[in-house]
């Protein structure tokens, strides 16, 4: 009987191992099945699309497309715009980031925060705020005249305002990843170049820049695809001047919904994805080329005293700012308060009618705030709990699987807007072909592309903070006996939840704000906010979308002040429990 019952408390324990290892097993089968369903399943569709006619494999589409004269002018412009803005994001990006980051400048916080503002608020805000600065008794013609020389219009509806308009957005981008590796570099590396009888211009080009030649090729690949895969600066900029780049044309034909609308435009789908690899192609081979920094310590000390000459620098700069970050809003927010485009600002004109339009009168506005609203909680409270948990798994328990979980995740983000929206169409329309369930056409395919498209923000941004807490805290917590839910809530999520609110409240504004993926998406009571300002727009409304845009931009605003008292009293509280 003894015997009976030792062989049975050794059993026992291989049968429960053997059982969860089972179960664990059938779990991340299930995963990867939806993930790949979800994720990989629309690209597939779209590019199928575009191999096929009547049913059967055909280049047929490649060879009208690239037969068509339109599509070489259209591909053109859209390779000569990208990379005119690319130059000038990657520019603005390292001239900032060199400047905050080696000189003694005053007030580097402050600025950082006006530098980072053009790429926060939402680009085709920013292209109604530039538009309303431009236009007609807009800011700059009064500006204007107070020189006493003619400085002549400007037309932001021409090739060079939409290269003006992209590059300013997004120059943050390359100044983020840049002015991180630039205080890596270590001082003694330059001061042996000075030593040795190179000047400040030879050291900066022949060391500085190489060294931090990492951060500066992901910024530039970023604004890259950021310049390409934008739809609303184009769309504001370029259809009324009957320029086309390969976004906007993208949606011209689905919208035309021509017999071969849905082939076209799957076709120019998948040649708008072959510029973006051969970007990231361009981006791998400057990193493969660059030098790797040993050193991961900051260096925040100035490296290059201006003296007599910084009052001068810090008035260009902040003169820079200002006239880049809150000029054209002002501008913008002047126009609100007229009862219409190109009237005089006085005090007998101003009037807020448009924002009561906005917020009682029009049903659509009315409702797509409450859509834009509900899509944006929905969609952040879900990425918070998954992507927080595949974070989680993937820095604490790495293989193979998440690791091509995470690269399969991060595809619709890295694809341009257009193309990502055309491949939900083409997998949603039919799931199964045959059957239609209506999910396309309905307010559901805008929540299954937003998590598609967005929950590797999340991901990332938990990915962070988790690697922020030491592991030794989760071993002490499982010795002392606590169980996974108390070592959740007492210790990580306290130790997380703040870089956890960052990737969330940036998940939650990108949702609430969208319109590239809207723009193909939406269908009857199911508009956005982004999608409604467009309209006012491209309908003449411009009193209207730019009252809407103002109120976003409060809204922006307001949240940021909102989880910045969050972090600050969630830190303080967790600085007095220890």
């Amino acid at each position: 009987m003894q015997i009976s019952t030792k062989e049975n408390r050794g059993i026992m324990p291989k049968r429960a191992l053997s059982s969860l290892f089972t179960w664990q097993k059938i779990l991340m089968g299930l995963a990867l099945v939806m993930i790949a369903i979800i994720f990989l399943l629309p690209i597939y569709r779209l590019i199928a699309l575009s191999i096929q006619v009547d049913g059967s494999f055909s280049l047929a589409n490649y060879t009208t497309i690239l037969q068509d004269s339109k599509t070489w002018s259209v591909m053109g412009d859209t390779i000569l715009i990208v990379l005119g803005s690319t130059t000038i994001s990657v520019t603005l990006g390292i001239v900032f980031a060199w400047l905050v980051a080696y000189t003694d400048i005053r007030g580097k916080r402050l600025m950082q925060l006006f530098i980072i503002l053009p790429f926060v608020i939402p680009s085709y805000i920013t292209t109604l705020a530039w538009t309303q600065f431009f236009g007609a008794n807009g800011l700059y013609e009064k500006l204007a005249e107070l020189f006493p020389f003619s400085l002549g219009s400007v037309n932001l509806y021409s090739m060079g305002g939409i290269i003006f308009v992209l590059g300013f957005s997004h120059y943050p981008l390359v100044y983020l990843l840049s002015i991180s590796v630039f205080r890596k570099i270590p001082r003694e590396v330059e001061h042996a170049s000075r030593v040795s009888g190179a000047s400040s211009w030879q050291t900066f080009r022949r060391v500085t820049l190489p060294l931090a030649l990492p951060g500066i090729a992901s910024g530039g690949f970023l604004a890259f695809l950021a310049n390409l895969d934008n739809f609303g600066i184009p769309a504001f900029l370029g259809i009324p001047a009957k320029i086309d780049v390969l976004s906007t044309y993208i949606y011209q034909q689905v919208v035309g919904f021509g017999p071969t609308a849905f082939e076209r435009a799957s076709t120019l789908s998948v040649l708008l994805g072959v510029i973006a690899l051969m970007g990231t192609f361009l981006q791998w081979l400057l990193l493969r080329k660059s030098k790797r920094i040993e050193t991961t310590v900051e260096d925040e000390k100035a490296r290059f005293f201006l003296r007599k000459s910084k009052v001068i620098v810090e008035i260009i700069l902040w003169s820079f700012l200002l006239l880049t970050s809150l000029v054209p809003l002002l501008a913008m927010g002047m126009t609100s308060l007229l009862p219409a485009y190109g009237v005089d600002f006085t005090w007998d004109h101003i009037s807020l009618k448009n924002y009561q339009f906005v917020l009682e009168t029009s049903p659509k506005a009315k409702r797509a705030i409450g859509n834009s609203v509900q899509l944006a909680v929905v969609i952040t409270i879900i990425g918070v709990m998954i992507g927080t948990m595949f974070a989680y798994f993937r820095v604490r328990k790495p293989n193979r699987w998440n690791q091509l979980s995470e690269i399969v995740i991060s595809l619709p983000y890295a694809l341009p807007g257009t193309v990502m929206a055309l491949s939900m169409i083409f997998a949603w329309m039919e799931p199964i072909p045959g059957w239609n369930p209506g999910i396309y056409g309905s307010v559901l395919i805008l929540f299954i592309a937003y998590f598609t498209r967005f929950l590797i923000l999340q991901v990332r941004g938990s990915i962070t903070a988790v690697l922020q807490v030491d592991y030794t805290m989760e071993e002490a917590a499982i010795v002392s006996g606590s169980n996974s839910w108390v070592k959740w809530r007492k210790i990580l999520l306290p130790l997380l939840l703040p870089s956890i609110l960052s990737g969330a409240f940036l998940v939650f504004l990108t949702a609430l704000t969208e319109l590239t993926v809207s723009s193909l998406l939406w269908s009857s009571n199911s508009e956005t906010i982004g999608v409604v300002i467009f309209g006012f727009e491209q309908a003449g409304y411009t009193t209207y979308s730019t009252a809407f845009s103002s109120l976003i931009i409060i809204f922006i605003l307001l949240g940021f002040f909102l989880l910045y008292i969050t972090q600050f009293l969630w830190n303080r509280k967790v600085a007095r429990t220890r």
